[in-house]
């Protein structure tokens, strides 16, 4: 009876490979309270963000940024933001505007008594609420001239003894060559009978200027500083008529003007201490600013006002 019993052992041995224990599925799905609370906690948290991010849409046009210190400060027609010098301030803040300027180039003070020599209507106010463009040039000038404007500008016939050659009544002074072609055409309504003479360096010779100054000028648009400074001093061009210097105070790209480019500026500030100062001093011509300054400028050269 003995041998029949070993089939069995073995048979049950090898049943036992395989156990079945409650560890293994105790590990794979783990139950009981704690674990569903920490579900249900996880699942209220991401409610709790979801619920966070969403944010109301605004109904209704969108609210106006404030507009930038320059922009805020700008009259109409300065583009690019700034302060329309001619038209915001008065004659009087306009003239320290243009000595404080000029002291601060040639480093130095005005005395007293030289300040005085300086009247405020030597300032050119233009009209407020009017843009400073090319289009609204000429009329602005115009205005500048008052009654005398067609006489002035318009004529086209050298007078004996009075209008001489190669003398304009208006000077237009930029810092770049395209700008001053884009004011003369602003200026076409005087030059039908008179040409404008333009002052450049780089493509025109001195001596096809000293031909073009051979004759009535009435308007000068003026780039090259150093050019206009030979011409004068060889007698190809005479300031003796001279009533109106414009200044355009238009921004560059890298937001420079006349008065703060530096070679320009340079030059241009020893042409007024030159020639344009002893003429601005006896009244003789007059100084308009065209175009926006911008106020980081401005604080630069003057003080704040009282």
């Amino acid at each position: 009876m003995a041998p029949a019993t070993e089939p069995t052992t073995a048979a049950a041995g090898r049943k036992r490979k395989k156990p079945h224990g409650p560890s293994k599925t105790l590990a794979k799905k783990p139950s009981g309270p704690k674990s569903t609370s920490g579900k249900k906690k996880k699942k209220e948290k991401h409610k709790h963000t979801t619920h966070k991010e969403k944010k109301p849409q605004p109904t209704g046009p969108p609210a106006k940024q404030p507009a930038e210190p320059d922009q805020a400060a700008a009259g109409d027609g300065a583009a690019g933001g700034g302060v329309l010098l001619s038209a915001a301030m008065p004659p009087a803040r306009q003239l320290e505007f243009l000595l404080r300027s000029f002291e601060r180039a040639g480093k130095m003070r005005l005395s007293p008594l030289e300040l005085d020599s300086y009247s405020e209507g030597c300032m050119v106010p233009l009209a407020e609420g009017r843009a400073q463009d090319v289009e609204s040039f000429g009329d602005h000038v115009k205005g500048a001239f008052g009654g005398s404007w067609k006489e002035e500008l318009c004529e086209g016939q050298v007078v004996e003894g009075e209008i001489g050659v190669g003398s304009p009544a208006l000077l237009v002074i930029s810092s770049a060559a395209l700008r001053s072609l884009e004011l003369l055409r602003g200026l076409k309504m005087f030059t039908k009978e008179c040409r404008p003479v333009k002052l450049f360096a780089k493509h025109l010779k001195v001596e096809e200027q000293v031909a073009m100054l051979n004759a009535r000028v009435n308007i000068a648009c003026v780039r090259s500083l150093c050019r206009i400074k030979k011409l004068i001093d060889i007698e190809a061009l005479s300031l003796s008529r001279l009533k109106l210097v414009v200044l355009d105070m238009q921004k560059d790209a890298k937001s420079f003007n006349l008065f703060t480019l530096p070679q320009v500026s340079n030059e241009f500030w020893d042409l007024y201490k030159g020639y344009l100062d002893p003429k601005v001093r006896e009244g003789n011509t007059r100084i308009c600013f065209y175009g926006a300054v911008s106020e980081r400028d401005i604080t630069k050269a003057l003080p704040p006002a009282e």
